[in-house]
């Protein structure tokens, strides 16, 4: 039996209807039944919990063959480091008190830097923290999200304008949740091999103007990317109720970006196979 957490998220949900969809047992831990109706059709267990209680998550994961982690971020933190540091040290301590035989976290892309990375950095200690435990471990460092680009389809389609705080030249690693939840879902049928790190992207790289060319064709209208300074960072994610810490955040791993920082280490790299135009398709509706 394998567990989700996050199921009815992207990446969770497409990792268990995988697991589902080659016959295996699969339990999806969420806080709202009502959200998990589907899989529940599916064949999916579903079981209620809050991933900061830690009598819960034990008994989420008793018995599991192995536990996909995923940590939702608090975007109104005070101390969004800390804060989630705190939280992973407790999930990671009851998994391995239930003696989970292999956890699957998902990580990010440039979670080798100890610094200078932004939200990434709170991945790294789920990492670190999972090693010290001792747990067989895939740690899934996936790109940055094509879905991602939701938060500007509004002015993409209303005035062909593609906003980004990547320059627009600059083609990076990205990959879309669904290669994300497939990746998952082979991975806990592959079982422990230690400590495993995969360094997940898509089928190519792509740049904010691929991305703008890419919504152009879809929309059969020009749509230019455009360029917003990083400084714009903070008070653009707090008008979006961000707290400054996160929005600060943020900032930090965008300049991470520009620099260069946030690209894979040598080692098991795995592409996967999900169209950037196919997922951009997806968010226009």
């Amino acid at each position: 039996m394998f567990v989700i957490t996050g199921a009815t998220g992207h990446t969770g949900s497409v990792a268990a209807e995988t697991l589902l969809g080659a016959g295996k047992k699969v339990r999806v831990v969420v806080r709202d039944a009502a959200k998990a109706e589907r899989l529940q059709a599916l064949g999916a267990e579903v079981f209620v919990a809050d991933l900061a209680d830690q009598t819960a998550l034990a008994r989420a994961v008793r018995g599991a063959a192995g536990v996909f982690l995923i940590s939702p971020p608090d975007l109104t933190a005070q101390d969004f480091i800390a804060e989630r540091k705190r939280l992973t040290q407790r999930q990671v301590d009851t998994l391995a008190a239930e003696q989970v035989p292999h956890v699957v976290l998902l990580s990010s892309i440039g979670a080798q830097h100890a610094s200078g990375t932004g939200p990434i950095l709170s991945v790294r200690n789920a990492e670190q923290q999972l090693r010290a435990a001792g747990l067989p471990a895939t740690l899934l460092r996936a790109a940055y999200f094509v879905e991602n680009w939701a938060g500007v389809v509004q002015a993409v389609r209303s005035d062909g304008v593609l906003p980004t705080f990547i320059a627009a030249g600059t083609r990076t690693p990205m990959v879309s949740t669904v290669d994300i939840g497939k990746t998952v879902a082979q991975a806990l049928l592959d079982g422990p091999r230690g400590v495993r790190v995969i360094e997940l992207a898509g089928p190519s790289d792509a740049s904010p103007n691929d991305v703008a060319a890419a919504f152009s064709r879809i929309l059969a209208k020009p749509v230019q990317a455009v360029e917003a300074p990083l400084d714009a960072v903070v008070p653009t994610f707090t008008s979006f109720g961000m707290s400054n810490n996160v929005a600060g955040l943020f900032r930090e791993m965008y300049q991470a970006l520009a620099q260069g920082k946030l690209l894979p280490e040598a080692g098991e790299q795995v592409r996967g196979t999900t169209p950037l135009e196919s997922t951009l398709r997806g968010l226009l509706g």
